[in-house]
């Protein structure tokens, strides 16, 4: 213990600090990370919207717009506790222009910060499943669904689009610090 630091002291200091709310957290994360998806969004030559590295890929397009889209899963599962893509049949779309992949982000994007914002934080130990009819793919707290299905699917795909980006030989921007073509 350093020389001044009474048990009292510390003990008063400690009871000082404000811990963040679980909501709140997401909060950050969702805009740093959002700030960083839009960086890369806005490099989607969508003029080549049906290029694909593989024929098992998706197309730039689509993978662009799927990312584009991805928040609204943050916004189910806060609301719902239980999606049933058999309820819920998947209609692929791809933004036909820049202006249009922007705003389903941004629409996304600000619902689900909304979404979030209006929950206390007993909703996040609530069980939220994902289905296909009584095919039941995961069963877990929100909190986790949201990390996972909401957050690191974005970064997931997010990661996928730099790399079509660099095959089609599109400056990547830097995500966590400057990227090779920012050097």
């Amino acid at each position: 213990m350093k020389k001044g630091l009474t048990r009292s002291r510390i003990k008063k200091n400690n009871s000082k600090k404000k811990f963040m709310t679980i909501k709140d957290a997401f909060i950050a994360e969702l805009k740093h990370e959002s700030e960083l998806t839009k960086k890369i969004l806005e490099r989607v030559p969508l003029q080549r919207k049906d290029w694909k590295p593989h024929d098992k890929s998706m197309s730039l397009g689509r993978l662009a717009t799927h990312i584009a889209e991805i928040p609204h899963w943050i916004s189910d599962i806060i609301n719902i506790s239980d999606y049933d893509f058999a309820a819920h049949p998947f209609t692929s779309h791809s933004a036909a222009s820049q202006e249009e992949l922007i705003q389903i982000w941004k629409a996304k994007l600000d619902k689900a910060l909304i979404d979030l914002g209006n929950s206390g934080d007993d909703v996040f130990s609530q069980a939220w499943k994902l289905r296909s009819g009584d095919k039941v793919f995961f069963e877990l707290p929100k909190k986790i669904v949201i990390r996972t299905w909401g957050l690191s699917h974005l970064i997931h795909h997010r990661g996928q689009l730099s790399v079509y980006l660099r095959l089609l030989n599109v400056p990547v921007p830097g995500m966590y610090g400057p990227s090779a073509d920012e050097k």
